[in-house]
């Protein structure tokens, strides 16, 4: 019945405050990310991602045009450039040549030939996904998106098989998927799967992970996340974007919230952006609130990662401390319990990131109420991991056009998608503000 549904669809997925890095003269910022990044290939995982950390601390400090131009006189080869690339990305430059790869067919040797577009489909894809169990809603939802957008390509298209790693375990699922001939493998979902996957033997079929762990997937592989880590990224980019200054941080107590706001801080820390405060959330935070505002320097900018009734109590009291015409900006949370205006109005002005497939057409993919009203995987909360699983098939298509063109990009239900130099998918966001207590898109640059 899925099946006959998605055919019908195809017809029309207080925290503490860091101290940001000792700043350097750019060239002592250069010289010293260029020694690390030497390194960086033969350090063990958690080693590896601190080193990371410092590699991206280090590069934070240099200007937009500095880091433009130490990038392009990076030479072929030189591990630095990945990560030189990767922080232009992030704040919306261009790269000077693509990323440097090690692989980056994705197994497309043996396929027929790219159309004009960059679409290159796999041959026979495997998807790895927790079918039965305690996952299995969150599974489905996204294997409905996935098929919505198979279905809804009108060229060639691979064979699909599904493999249920509840029942078979992830390395099993993996090993029949690719005893079957797939040449490409999509999944697993969770985290610990993914980097069990990752820490292994290198994969001899290349793999679309549907997580992002400690472990920076496998040459010729590549990992796709809706990571609270990600979000709170692209929302210190959008303050930066801004000019913001001064940031006052409020996150709830749950791990998505937590995850949202530390990586926020860190990316705004190492754009050299202060974080004034950062408070957990409670009934009443009025004082707390004040107290940021009178500091030297006051508040520019306010970053929330509260869930919506946790952020229709926090509104009146921003207003208090005198926060209602400050840049407020919160995680995609804030959204999911909306839907009466008049008790949203107290939300008015605050930013928040959107799925694409929220506020405009997606080709390849119905409007979502046209989905929703076929498939109960498309209504709801479920819907972002339909939009998720639909990106996953698009990208399945994509990757070694992502990997090879320069600044190569491709608009998913998700957001606007590209690839790192470590195999990492970027995902940028579209952007709403209520208005009359109503999310209201904004536009692309999020203005």
């Amino acid at each position: 019945m899925v099946v006959v549904l998605l055919l019908a669809l195809a017809g029309c997925a207080s925290v503490d405050v860091q101290k940001p890095a000792a700043t350097a003269t750019h060239n002592e910022a250069m010289q010293q990310a260029r020694a690390l990044a030497q390194e960086h290939a033969t350090l063990p995982g958690a080693a590896r991602n601190a080193n990371a950390a410092r590699i991206d601390a280090l590069l934070a400090q240099l200007d937009d045009a500095t880091l433009a131009r130490e990038a392009a006189r990076l030479p072929v080869g030189d591990p630095l450039y990945n990560f030189a690339g990767r922080a232009l990305v992030a704040r919306g430059l261009p790269l000077p040549r693509p990323f440097d790869r090690g692989d980056a067919t994705f197994g497309a040797a043996d396929r027929p030939a790219a159309d004009r577009d960059g679409y290159r489909p796999p041959l026979k894809i495997g998807v790895l996904l927790p079918l039965s169990g305690s996952q299995a809603a969150a599974a489905t939802a996204v294997r409905d998106g996935l098929l919505a957008g198979y279905y809804g390509e009108r060229r060639r298209r691979p064979e699909l098989r599904f493999h249920d790693t509840a029942t078979l375990g992830t390395r099993a699922a993996y090993a029949r998927a690719v005893s079957e001939g797939s040449d490409f493998v999509i999944g697993p979902l969770g985290r610990e799967e993914v980097d069990a996957l990752f820490a292994g033997d290198a994969l001899p079929v290349p793999l679309l992970a549907l997580n992002r762990g400690g472990n920076a997937p496998q040459s010729g592989s590549a990992g796709f996340s809706l990571s609270p880590e990600d979000e709170g990224i692209s929302l210190a980019g959008y303050l930066a974007q801004r000019g913001s200054k001064r940031v006052l941080l409020v996150a709830g107590n749950e791990d998505a919230q937590r995850r949202a706001i530390a990586a926020a801080r860190t990316q705004l820390e190492r754009r050299g952006i202060q974080v004034v405060a950062s408070l957990y959330y409670r009934d009443d935070l009025t004082e707390a609130l004040r107290q940021a505002v009178l500091a030297e320097g006051g508040v520019d900018a306010v970053l929330l990662a509260l869930k919506t009734t946790q952020a229709r109590t926090l509104a009146p009291q921003l207003a208090a401390a005198g926060l209602t015409s400050t840049l407020r900006v919160a995680t995609s949370q804030i959204a999911a319990g909306t839907g009466k205006p008049a008790d949203d109005m107290v939300l008015d002005g605050i930013v928040h990131p959107i799925d694409t497939w929220s506020v405009r057409g997606v080709a390849g993919l119905p409007q979502r109420a046209s989905a929703a009203a076929l498939v109960d995987s498309a209504k709801g909360p479920a819907a972002r991991l339909f939009a998720f699983g639909f990106d996953a098939w698009l990208l399945a298509g994509y990757l070694q056009h992502l990997a090879t063109a320069p600044n190569a990009s491709i608009t998913g239900a998700t957001g606007r998608l590209s690839l790192d130099g470590f195999g990492n998918v970027l995902r940028q966001p579209s952007w709403s503000r209520f208005s009359g207590g109503v999310p209201v898109p904004l536009g692309d640059d999020g203005r």
